[in-house]
Formats: structure tokens, sequence, C-alpha cells
């Protein structure tokens, strides 16, 4: 519903990924953010092998924002599909860092957001 009447306004179009409704709450009682009466915010980033890629849970008085999550959706699929990781504030055609060890400790050195 939430896309159906808030996003596609929000966002041209609406979200081009699937997103799921959880009216019985029993997913939201898998994840722990359905508290027996109403579902919290809560929002799952799910890769294709099923993993949870990334998640925030949001009481209904705070807003989500679209913008991050279509940014996050993309930086994961980057990633997926290259190997590559995209540092904090990293927008699609920003550039990316290539992890090796010797980036450990100095992303500093060669991020400068």
């Amino acid at each position: 519903m939430w896309q159906e009447t808030e996003l596609s306004k929000m966002v041209d179009g609406g979200v081009p990924f699937p997103m799921l409704s959880d009216a019985g709450g029993k997913i939201g009682e898998l994840y722990g953010v359905y508290n027996g009466a109403v579902d919290v915010r809560g929002r799952f980033l799910i890769d294709p092998s099923g993993v949870i890629q990334a998640m925030e849970v949001l009481t209904p008085p705070v807003g989500r924002n679209p913008d991050e999550l279509i940014r996050q959706i993309k930086a994961y699929q980057h990633q997926q599909a290259t190997g590559e990781v995209m540092p904090s504030g990293w927008q699609p055609g920003d550039p990316t860092l290539k992890p090796t060890d010797d980036l450990t400790g100095h992303v500093w050195e060669v991020w400068k957001p």
C-alpha cells in the first residue's frame, strides 16, 4: 500500500524493486518488528541468496527516505557485480574502493567525501 499510495508519488514511477506487505504480521514477528498489534516501520534489503544486507527499523513518527533506500540497493547491486565497496555517502557514478588488506585503516587517505 505504501508503494501505491505514497512512494509512487515521491519517486518517479515508484520504487522499481519488489516490496513485501505483511498484513498478518508473521514476517514482522520473525524479524522482530511486530509488537503484537502494529508493525513498526522496518525495511530489509535481502540479496538474491536470501542474506539480509541492510535493515532499518523506525517507529511511525519518523519517516523513511526512499532516495536512501534506492541508493543502498544500487550500492549492493554494484558490489555484487564488481566486488568493489562503496564508502559513506557514495552515489552511483562516484568512485568506489577495491577492498584490499592495505586499505584497512586507510580509507580516509583515499576517500575524500
